[in-house]
């Protein structure tokens, strides 16, 4: 049976984590995630409702990522749903 993969919350549990042999863990659970490793040299500029950022910030807590990237997660997801209609 093989492990599941551990909720990292910081820099030095993943070095710690990495240290180890990792051949018995089950990597299954884990997405592709291209769209983080691209160039971010495009600005975008809106508006929106507070409590609806506030809620995206509230989540991107929760998960122990920056807001911006839960947005720029948010974001793909909505595409990639459109693409598969």
């Amino acid at each position: 049976m093989k492990r599941k993969v551990p909720k990292l919350k910081t820099d030095e549990d993943v070095e710690a984590f990495l240290d180890q042999d990792l051949s018995d863990l089950d990597f299954s659970q884990f997405k592709p995630a291209g769209f983080e490793f691209e160039s971010k040299a495009a600005r975008v500029n809106m508006r929106m409702p507070e409590s609806q950022l506030e809620a995206v910030k509230a989540e991107a807590k929760k998960r122990g990522i920056p807001y911006q990237r839960m947005m720029r997660e948010l974001l793909q997801r909505g595409l990639e749903s459109l693409r598969a209609s």
